[in-house]
């Protein structure tokens, strides 16, 4: 069952690859050593998300996975991707995570199905009841969706114990600052885009949930870490230094440019799982490119 440890959802949150080998297979221990290197500045540890190819990610080959996290993660919180468009499915993978050990869960809102306002409420509800006490985190990313999860909607959702806290990468800065405004006492907003991560601070959020952080983890939680405590001079900076990199982050679908950099600092191959290609030549010149500019412009500051 899940730790009863007292969980603060706020800092930064690392949304892992899942490394995988020239046969397609997981590759345990490229992951266990990325665990590890994330775990150096991350506050939560986020395997199975869309980041970690989740989409493609076999049954069989979770429960390694989240294990392999939670015993690398260094005592830091973990919170596992289980979302899927079928209730009931995402129903199991919750209550499985919360049997292995997860301190909670990001469930993305159900993609493809595009349900209604009541839908969304019952979706959660029903994963609540399959893993009573374990906290989630709704993701809402209507680019991969298709349906946006509005702030009118998040309230009704958080009026669910359970759910603690959203991961907005709607991209809309006017509607993550209405969830600012209105978010209730206990529950945390999250930004969901590394590019994001000043902005939505400033109007509310208290922490960011990255993919650069898996190349760079200290220096992301160097980012979220200044921007909460109001150094927006030390924040601006580490925002204009990272920012290449970030935009590099996706100049191809996610996580493909995240793996061509995994393999250019050497944690990670760089093989995805079809229907994602490897990195075009051009989009790993690009990453080799501002991984350097990031180095050169915050060596003051590490």
């Amino acid at each position: 069952m899940a730790s009863a440890k007292t969980i603060d959802w706020s800092g930064l949150f690392v949304a892992l690859a899942t490394p995988f080998d020239a046969t397609g297979k997981v590759d345990l221990p490229a992951y266990r050593k990325l665990v590890r290197h994330v775990a150096t500045g991350a506050d939560v540890l986020i395997p199975l998300g869309s980041t970690g190819e989740a989409a493609t990610i076999e049954d069989a080959e979770r429960d390694a996975i989240i294990k392999a996290c939670i015993e690398e993660s260094n005592g830091k919180t973990v919170c596992v991707g289980t979302g899927h468009n079928a209730t009931a499915k995402t129903a199991a993978l919750t209550r499985r995570a919360q049997e292995l050990g997860a301190h909670g869960a990001l469930v993305v809102t159900p993609y493809y199905n595009k349900p209604m306002p009541r839908g969304l409420v019952a979706h959660f509800a029903a994963v609540s009841a399959a893993a009573p006490g374990l906290p989630l985190i709704a993701y809402n990313v209507p680019g991969r969706t298709g349906s946006n999860l509005t702030p009118k909607t998040l309230l009704q959702l958080f009026e669910q114990r359970e759910v603690v806290a959203v991961k907005e990468s709607s991209g809309n800065l006017v509607q993550i600052g209405e969830i600012g405004r209105t978010l209730p006492a206990g529950k945390s907003l999250l930004a969901g885009d590394d590019h994001l991560a000043l902005a939505s601070i400033a109007v509310g959020a208290c922490g960011l949930v990255s993919v650069l952080g898996n190349l760079l983890p200290l220096q992301t939680k160097a980012l979220v870490d200044a921007a909460r405590a109001g150094d927006l001079a030390r924040a601006q900076r580490l925002h204009r230094g990272l920012l290449p990199l970030m935009d590099a982050l996706f100049v191809e679908s996610n996580p493909i440019p995240l793996k061509a950099g995994l393999k250019l600092v050497g944690l990670a191959d760089d093989h995805v799982r079809l229907p994602l290609t490897t990195a075009e030549a051009d989009t790993a010149k690009t990453m080799k490119a501002a991984l350097e500019h990031a180095r050169t412009a915050l060596a003051g500051d590490f």
